[in-house]
């Protein structure tokens, strides 16, 4: 049996998606399962024993080509997929592209979540229809396809994986900076407006590395934005944190992450892998919703973070949110009222009760 899963989205989302594959290759063992990707998100899925081929969609590349040759490209990767014959297609996005790649595919059964606008909205696609009004986790959102196919979901774990020297590579960087126990933080998401205060940031990072006495190893993807935002925080701070902005990839960031005593951060794709690799996680929420966003216990304990203001503890993983889901901008710069709102004191509060557990 061939699947194919296809998810155009960001990295995180990416992830989350992968309790779905383990269950698939449970319930179907001698499957072969292909995942459709963005570019730029294939590292959260290489390595991955149950994955058998990653389909990149090129996106910013597409994009540049004029009109003509966008749609050569568009053709040529529809054909792509649909020279594999699968026989299982679940789309788990409700764009455009994914559902056209499933249209196509002619596989045999087809599944995915409602087509929001245009032409393919009145377009019988699916066989079956996944719930995308129901207030949920994205993890669970993604599993109702296993009990669509009549199957029963056995784990939830959220998993990602990495080449042997890549945990050569981080324990080198560790050993060279003479660190065992550390906190790691990731400050930063590609989307500013949900980024905390920068000075309340350097004063987390204070008390951790003054009054706590232990390391923090800071880490950023190296792009520009995300590491001049770094270097403020950093111009803020009274004590000198490790910093490997912009000189990890994901997988290095993965693995950094098992072995920190916990992470601290926001609600990005950095939180949601240091959560797969079962390393405590505290993230502030102010400009996304933790229901459906927050970082996922592999415990599977049956509880789950709400929409609420304060700090909420739950498994492995905590954190502090408010949700003044309001926009504004502060001199140009866009913000968010609920990131904002939430305090240096909560903040404070909730990780030393992670540290002293």
């Amino acid at each position: 049996m061939k699947v194919l899963i296809i998810k155009f989205r960001n990295i995180g989302d990416v992830l989350l998606s992968t309790p779905l594959i383990g269950n698939l290759k449970y319930h179907y063992p001698d499957s072969e399962i292909d995942f459709a990707l963005n570019k730029g998100c294939e590292d959260v899925v290489s390595n991955n024993p149950n994955i058998n081929k990653i389909i990149i969609y090129d996106r910013p590349r597409i994009k540049r080509l004029g009109v003509f040759a966008q749609l050569k490209e568009e053709i040529w990767f529809i054909n792509r997929a649909r020279k594999q014959k699968y026989d299982i297609v679940i789309n788990l996005t409700e764009g455009d592209r994914g559902a056209i790649l499933a249209l196509f595919s002619k596989a045999k059964v087809k599944l995915g979540f409602p087509i929001r606008k245009g032409v393919l909205s009145r377009t019988k696609i699916f066989d079956k229809l996944g719930d995308d009004k129901q207030w949920q986790h994205t993890v669970e959102k993604d599993l109702q396809f296993i009990e669509l196919l009549g199957k029963d979901v056995t784990n939830k774990e959220v998993s990602i994986y990495w080449a042997e020297t890549i945990e050569q590579e981080i324990h080198s960087i560790l050993k060279n900076n003479n660190v065992s126990d550390f906190v790691h933080i990731h400050p930063v998401s590609r989307w500013m407006f949900k980024c905390w205060e920068d000075d309340r940031m350097a004063k987390i990072i204070d008390f951790l590395q003054i009054e706590k006495k232990i390391k923090v190893v800071i880490t950023v993807a190296p792009i520009d934005k995300e590491m001049d935002r770094v270097k403020k925080i950093l111009s803020l701070c009274k004590s000198k944190p490790i910093d490997l902005s912009g000189k990890l990839t994901l997988k290095h960031v993965a693995c950094l992450s098992a072995k920190a005593k916990m992470f601290f951060g926001i609600d990005s794709a950095p939180m949601h892998i240091a959560a797969a690799t079962n390393t405590p996680v505290l993230s502030i929420f102010g400009a996304s919703f933790p229901a459906k966003w927050a970082p996922w216990d592999n415990s599977s304990n049956g509880k789950y973070f709400a929409d609420q203001d304060g700090v909420q503890f739950n498994g492995k993983h905590a954190i502090v949110s408010n949700m003044t889901n309001e926009i504004f901008y502060e001199n140009g710069i866009k913000k968010s009222r609920g990131m904002s709102l939430v305090d240096y004191e909560s903040v404070k509060g909730a990780l030393n009760t992670m540290l002293e557990s």
